[in-house]
């Protein structure tokens, strides 16, 4: 079995990221990611049974930090 990280959903035209791959490339807790999502500040794409798995697209990244960078 492969393993789910930037695993391409094609109707979004663009492999996605998991919550672990956005931390480490913000160099974050998996937390700080969490609490983003939860606040509305990073978009994500909702998979898997009851949609329990969290996907985020790099547009949705980009969009993220250009905000977060605006904002400091």
């Amino acid at each position: 079995m492969t393993k789910p990280t930037n695993s391409n959903y094609s109707q979004y035209g663009q492999a996605a990221m998991t919550v672990k791959d956005v931390a480490e490339l913000d160099s974050v807790s998996e937390k700080t990611v969490r609490r983003a999502i939860k606040a509305g500040l990073l978009e994500v794409i909702r998979v898997g049974p009851g949609g329990r798995l969290i996907r985020i697209t790099p547009a949705a990244h980009i969009a993220y930090r250009m905000v977060q960078k605006a904002g400091q």
